[in-house]
This record gives C-alpha cells, sequence and structure tokens, in this order.
C-alpha cells in the first residue's frame, strides 16, 4: 500500500473538520476519522453521514468537489441530536455502556449505577445495543432542529478532543494490562525454574560419594 500524499493528508484533515466528530460508526467506518480518510481516498462517498444531515453533505461537496447528493438511506435518516439517558431503577453497574461510550461521557462504577453527562453526549447510540437490560432510552433535545441545526462547531470540537482522549486512555489500560501479565508470567516463570544443585544431573559416582559421606558421618570420621 503506497503512503498518502500530503494532499490526501489535508483533505483528510479538512473533511475530518467538517464532521460532527459523534463516532456514531453510522457511516459504516469505525470513526469520524477513518470516514473522512476514506473520503479523501475516493473510497467513500460524501453522503453516508446522518448526524451531519444535508448540509453536513454539502460541506463535504464543497471540500472534495463532488456534487452533494440525498443521504444514503442504508446509513441512516437525519435528525434531532438525541440523548441517552439511563433508567437508574433497572441499571446493574454491568459498565457495558461505559466501554461503548466514544467519548467517556457514561460514569458510574462496576455494580453502581451509571448516569449520562448530558452535555457530553452525542447520541451516538452505541451504549443501547450493549446494555443486558435495555435500561437505556433516547430522548430528543433539539427539538425540530436537525443535522449541523441540532449541533455546533464546539460541540464536534469538544467530542473530537474527548475522542482522542478516549483512545490514549484505552491504550494506555491496554499497555498496563500487557505489563502486569508480563511481571506476573515471569514471577511464575522464576518460581517454577528449579535451584542450579536441582538442574545437575545424578549420576552412579555421585551416588556413591554421597553414600560414603553419609556413612562417614555416622561413624564420626572425617
Amino acid at each position: 500500500m503506497t503512503a498518502p500524499t500530503h494532499t490526501a493528508v489535508a483533505l483528510a484533515d479538512a473533511l475530518n473538520d467538517a464532521l460532527p466528530q459523534t463516532q456514531c460508526t453510522r457511516c459504516g467506518y469505525p470513526d469520524c476519522r477513518s470516514y473522512a480518510e476514506a473520503i479523501a481516498r475516493g473510497e467513500a462517498g460524501i453522503n453516508q453521514c446522518p448526524p451531519g444531515g444535508a448540509e453536513g453533505v454539502a460541506r463535504l461537496s464543497q471540500l472534495t468537489g463532488r456534487p452533494a447528493l440525498p443521504l444514503n438511506p442504508n446509513n441512516g435518516a437525519e435528525g434531532p441530536r438525541q440523548l441517552a439517558v439511563i433508567d437508574e431503577a433497572w441499571c446493574i453497574g454491568c459498565t457495558l455502556c461505559l466501554k461503548a461510550c466514544p467519548v467517556d461521557a457514561i460514569v458510574g462504577g462496576a455494580k453502581r449505577m451509571h448516569t449520562v453527562i448530558d452535555p457530553l453526549c452525542t447520541g451516538c447510540e452505541l451504549c443501547i445495543p450493549v446494555c443486558p437490560v435495555d435500561c437505556i432510552s433516547l430522548v430528543n433535545v433539539t427539538g425540530e432542529a436537525t443535522g449541523w441545526q441540532a449541533w455546533s462547531a464546539p460541540h464536534a470540537d469538544e467530542a473530537k478532543t474527548r475522542y482522542a482522549f478516549h483512545r490514549l486512555r484505552l491504550q494506555r489500560d491496554a499497555d498496563e494490562r500487557s505489563a502486569r501479565l508480563a511481571a506476573r508470567a515471569q514471577a511464575l516463570q522464576e518460581t517454577a525454574t528449579p535451584a542450579p544443585d536441582a538442574q545437575a544431573p545424578v549420576t552412579k559416582e555421585s551416588r556413591i560419594a554421597a553414600a560414603l559421606a553419609r556413612a562417614r558421618r555416622r561413624n564420626g570420621t572425617p
């Protein structure tokens, strides 16, 4: 695979900045940056981001020079911004929604009630399918405003920053877990390694020498 040109990288940066940064994956890519890079490579259409809506498509069209198209229905429909709400009475504290949230907008501990930090929620909906007790619902928080009318550049900037920190935190946790496992494996290996004397081969001559030494000790002779 050839490395992307500087022009493609710059275009991907601009496209990423034009996306709402909900990190919802409805575009078919794992995050907004991946979608932007796919557009820059000519591998994805500019009409695959429902949260951005028609205005989002227009922004991407202006950056790429491609004609604006209606949103691809396979990726979803434009709609108002929604907020995830956790039913406290049903939450079992499984932490699955915490792991699913791409911007760490959900707080709580194992076997403790979780809650959503409203201003940080991007409405990505990724917490919905992982909840084993269906205690998370979505509420419309922007009324009839949809797409970029229901979102804003400050919201997008905040979400992008929090997503970057989320990824760094996951990598840090993975590195620390790997280090703990490596240290544990090393400790187990050292415990299981026989002492140097135990590794020496036992021969007929060594048995005779050991028997003579025991006899001398019993007889009190050196």
